[in-house]
């Protein structure tokens, strides 16, 4: 069973996603609350697997409250659940640990495959974010380091010396998972689909 809490600050949109996960095969709502600064306490209450996420809440903003989630309960997934779908917001919330990035368009069943999809390890992104993702007017694979957060780059450093995710989380002290999703945006960027090409790309930016 996925547990999940819902963190938005329209009652309308608690109340939908409540009756569509309720709805949903092996998920379970354990909570619903109005505000990210309402998260982190819900978190410890809950013990949820994975929270939704609004972004624009009025007291607490999605991505401090996903840091003060994952500061309290680093074994939950922040999944991003937002009508934003800017560059900016997207690496914010990214760069703060959420696994994910949905937009509220999404269908149903979009949002319940990225529940389970992230359940499993994956790390769930609309279409949308995903291009937002890419750099402008750039073709795949004319990145440079520039296009990448310096912590984007420290993460990409270890993975072209070899290191493991496990390994890169210890070294940097961040989750694992905040370790894949760094990797998946390095990846978008890049225009590369892997691990080798990637760490094939630093290398040849100097960057070992």
């Amino acid at each position: 069973m996925i547990t999940v809490l819902i963190v938005d600050d329209h009652s309308l949109v608690r109340r939908g996603l409540t009756d569509l996960l309720g709805a949903a095969d092996g998920i379970e709502v354990v909570g619903a609350v109005e505000d990210g600064s309402e998260a982190a306490a819900a978190v410890v209450a809950k013990q949820p697997d994975i929270v939704l996420m609004d972004l624009s809440m009025p007291v607490l903003d999605g991505v401090e409250a996903t840091r003060a989630v994952l500061a309290v309960r680093p074994e939950t997934k922040v999944i991003m659940l937002t009508s934003f779908s800017e560059n900016a917001r997207i690496l914010a919330a990214l760069e703060a640990g959420a696994v994910g990035y949905l937009l509220k368009d999404s269908e149903p069943e979009e949002i319940i495959k990225a529940l389970r999809d992230s359940a499993a390890g994956g790390v769930p992104l609309s279409p949308k974010a995903a291009r937002a993702l890419l750099p402008a007017n750039r073709p795949a694979g004319a990145a440079t380091a520039d296009a990448l957060t310096p912590r984007e780059r420290e993460v990409l450093a270890l993975v072209a010396m070899g290191l493991p995710n496990k390994s890169i989380a210890r070294r940097l002290a961040i989750s694992e998972k905040t370790v894949k999703a760094h990797l998946t945006r390095v990846f978008t960027v890049l225009g590369v689909s892997d691990r080798t090409s990637a760490a094939l790309w630093a290398q040849r930016q100097g960057m070992v």
